[in-house]
């Protein structure tokens, strides 16, 4: 069998560019990268705000990196991850993280539920009610923390006036000054600004539930309970895990309140590592301390999102 000359000789027919821009953009697009070319920008833009910051961050904890030292500064490996082994105030952090961040978790999304099904029933009161409720949320930290601290004031506190005078307190507490009191107090003001955030994402969530869903349960006989633990639940999981993992995430690296009230003590009873490592970097100018400090939240951090996420099996869903 023979084939024609010109089929043989003839060379594979190569893509040429056109230096005209429009025309390149033209030939560019109708090649199956043009969707890869597309993300490069974003791409860069994250490896700019976001790789880098860590990855500098990562390294700056096996580095010894002190202002008040300069002399002394350089690579040391593993040596500040020893150090927190022995660190008793580091130890001491990381528990009082636990508590703050469970407690603290726990009581906002409970209160936040509770005043999203409240808010969902709707009416003028509860509309007028939910720019209420979402006011501890809009404040800045400075202005909420100065707030509380006047309130709770040992000496000019509307709260200690008016315990004493309901009979609960003999005299005035200094709340922020007993270690046994800084802590729960520290806390009842994070739940107070913080559980806005959860009441105004779950109702968003009760409200994209179908009325439909609810009325066709009551024909079955479901009641109340019924319908919440069975179609209201249910259907808010992704935004519960959506928002727990936000806010223990905000809450393991906000120090602001607690740097306001209490600044870690007294002693360190409400000392945590996002402010324990705010201190080594600003205080005692330890950066590359505070670093590792840092890397470890990251990783607790990293551990339970991801633990979380798929005990949830929100993924897969």
């Amino acid at each position: 069998m023979s084939f024609p000359e010109s089929t043989i000789s003839d060379p594979i027919p190569t893509r040429r560019f056109s230096l005209n821009p429009f025309t390149f953009l033209g030939q560019i697009s109708e090649g199956r990268y043009w969707a890869y070319y597309l993300i490069i920008p974003s791409l860069l833009l994250v490896a700019l705000v976001i790789l880098y910051p860590v990855i500098s961050g990562i390294g700056l904890s096996f580095q010894e990196m002190r202002l008040t030292r300069p002399a002394k500064n350089g690579f040391i490996g593993l040596q500040h991850y020893q150090d927190l082994l022995t660190d008793q105030i580091f130890r001491t952090a990381v528990l009082n993280t636990l508590e703050w961040v469970v407690v603290g978790v726990v009581s906002q999304f409970l209160v936040g539920l509770i005043t999203a099904l409240a808010l969902n029933k709707g009416g003028i009161v509860m509309k007028a009610a939910g720019v209420i409720v979402l006011l501890p949320w809009i404040l800045p930290s400075v202005v909420a923390g100065n707030i509380w601290a006047l309130m709770l004031d040992s000496r000019l506190g509307v709260i200690n006036d008016l315990f004493v005078k309901i009979g609960l307190l003999d005299q005035y507490k200094a709340w922020f000054a007993d270690p046994n009191t800084a802590l729960p107090a520290t806390m009842l003001i994070s739940l107070w600004r913080g559980f806005p955030f959860f009441t105004l994402l779950l109702l968003a969530g009760l409200q994209a539930i179908d009325d439909d869903l609810y009325e066709a349960s009551a024909v079955d006989g479901a009641n109340r309970w019924s319908q919440f633990w069975h179609i209201t639940l249910p259907l808010l999981r992704p935004v519960i895990v959506a928002t727990v993992v936000l806010r223990v995430i905000g809450l393991v690296n906000s120090p602001d309140l607690l740097l306001l009230l209490t600044n870690g003590g007294p002693g360190y009873a409400t000392q945590v590592l996002s402010l324990y490592a705010f201190q080594k970097a600003y205080s005692d100018f330890d950066f590359g301390y505070s670093g590792a400090i840092s890397v470890v939240m990251f990783l607790i951090l990293m551990v339970f999102t991801v633990i979380y996420v798929r005990v949830s099996r929100v993924a897969q869903e």
